[in-house]
């Protein structure tokens, strides 16, 4: 869920600007789910822009003081969220812990780096969310550690409606500071895509899981 429509149009901008938003119809990228994709979005590339990085830090920080209130810590997802986190955490003077995919196949074998005590409430952070699971996985980590997760905040989604599902499904709340309606609308306006683009962008929207077969990408 989108809160602040003007900054989330802010936040389209920023990531035309800099390029963020990678569009590819004839090779689509293939996410970590399996889905294929004409477009993705890369939020890593917001950590190389101060002024970027410091808005995107401030509209977490306001999401978290105004829906959340009182957090004891405050945990990013491995690895594109970790230094988002840190600035959120820092910010709010708040510990930091990130959470791996999996856990560590030597050493500590730890899932969650830093320290982390059960019955602590958390706010995750996350630059991108896209089916959920991935996500998810982490929400679901923090929880088997005993932790009271308030929530989900993210940089962008695709708003896809088997996100929304797998959200409510794992009853964890979801705020992003910009989602895939309101980048395409923004991206069209601009005329940083083209009507082709347009065309192709639409027709996956209405069925991801199908778009790229049986010439469904033309």
């Amino acid at each position: 869920m989108v809160l602040n429509k003007e900054s989330a149009l802010s936040i389209s901008e920023y990531l035309l600007q800099i390029k963020a938003v990678k569009l590819s119809v004839l090779k689509p990228f293939i996410w970590s789910s399996g889905l294929k994709s004409p477009i993705y979005c890369d939020n890593r590339k917001t950590l190389s822009f101060p002024k970027i990085r410091t808005f995107i830090r401030q509209q977490f920080v306001e999401i978290i003081q105004e829906e959340f209130g009182a957090v004891d810590v405050v945990a990013g997802v491995a690895t594109g969220a970790i230094a988002h986190g840190v600035l959120v955490a820092q910010e709010l003077g708040l510990p930091f812990v990130y959470v791996r995919a999996s856990e560590k196949k030597h050493g500590l074998e730890n899932r969650i780096e830093g320290q982390l005590e059960s019955g602590q409430s958390v706010v995750v952070i996350e630059d991108l969310v896209s089916t959920g699971q991935s996500s998810l996985s982490a929400v679901e980590a923090l929880r088997e550690a005993g932790c009271k997760v308030k929530g989900m905040l993210a940089i962008f989604t695709y708003n896809l409606d088997m996100t929304t599902g797998n959200f409510n499904k794992a009853d964890c709340r979801l705020y992003t500071l910009s989602d895939y309606d309101i980048l395409i609308q923004h991206a069209v306006e601009s005329k940083y895509i083209s009507e082709g683009d347009l065309k192709s962008l639409l027709k996956w929207r209405e069925n991801p899981e199908r778009w790229g077969d049986n010439n469904e990408s033309g």
